[in-house]
């Protein structure tokens, strides 16, 4: 853990940018708030590491099962054309992916995602309607 870090400490840091939909064995998947590619989630692994590597291979595919597990929630729920992964954390060094669906003809389609584009956010009954349907698709309360 790192007092520092947004996906451990899980306050300020984060409520910036996420809201949690859920936990699950290896990780935490949270909803972006910024939704310009509707259903975009982060899924963080629980554990306080920077790389992939520094995890067991065991650790490794438990969490990839589950970054796997909420791409076909997001496919069941949203039906995008493609999902795009993004792991970044070149200041925040906390592995995690973003899920990004992507739609033909919508926003940024063909190209790469925008980390932050700072353009559609919902209110806060649409981010609890979006947030039940993945938890529903995810079968996790």
């Amino acid at each position: 853990m790192d007092a520092t870090c947004a996906y451990c400490v899980e306050g300020e840091l984060l409520d910036k940018f996420g809201i949690k939909i859920c936990e699950m064995e290896t990780s935490k998947v949270y909803l972006f708030k910024e939704q310009s590619h509707e259903g975009r989630v982060v899924v963080a692994h629980k554990k306080h590491v920077s790389e992939m590597i520094e995890l067991s291979d065991e650790e490794r595919n438990a969490y990839f099962a589950e970054v796997n597990r909420v791409a076909k929630a997001l496919h069941e729920v949203f039906h995008p054309e493609k999902i795009n992964y993004g792991a970044y954390g070149d200041t925040g060094h906390h592995l995690h992916f973003h899920l990004v669906p992507k739609y033909r003809g919508g926003a940024e389609w063909g190209g790469t995602f925008a980390m932050n584009p700072d353009q559609v956010y919902f209110d806060e009954k649409k981010n609890a309607e979006l947030i039940d349907r993945i938890r529903q698709a995810l079968q996790v309360k």
